[in-house]
């Protein structure tokens, strides 16, 4: 089992993640970020909680508060991106810290039925699409806070 959170002050997102996707919200407990592969429809979740891996690394309620922005970040997403299927995963084998994977797929995308990890090359979105997807994104989760 892995150490408890140390807290806020000492979370810092992992180089990757930062490299690989673009800031979209701070939700209570997660930054909300998109995967920058414009052929997928792509959330990642990180709590900011110091040292977390495992789900079960956070409190009782920061698992529950965690599962509450889910839910927010997918409807998000189904609504901005509509789907077929929405994946939801927490992995970690290639990024120790904890982030979740919400991903809109469609039938026929360049990756179905299989998953999207190491599927082909990312393809970014360009800057002006990137914006316009980050920003749907973010009306959607701050009108769902609004429930």
């Amino acid at each position: 089992m892995t150490p408890r959170a140390v807290g806020v002050a000492s979370f810092r997102l992992d180089e990757r993640l930062a490299a690989d996707t673009l800031p979209v919200a701070r939700l209570p407990l997660c930054e909300t970020r998109l995967m920058d592969d414009a052929r997928f429809a792509w959330m990642i979740l990180v709590p900011r909680r110091a040292g977390l891996v495992e789900l079960f690394d956070l409190r009782a309620t920061e698992r529950v508060q965690l599962f509450e922005e889910l839910e927010r970040a997918a409807d998000a997403l189904c609504a901005v991106a509509p789907c077929d299927k929405l994946n939801i995963g927490a992995l970690g084998n290639s990024v120790r810290q904890l982030h979740v994977h919400v991903i809109a797929r469609t039938v026929g995308d360049v990756a179905w039925p299989g998953p999207v990890w190491g599927h082909g090359t990312r393809q970014p979105y360009p800057p002006a699409a990137a914006q316009a997807r980050c920003t749907a994104l973010q009306a959607r989760l701050h009108a769902a806070r609004e429930r």
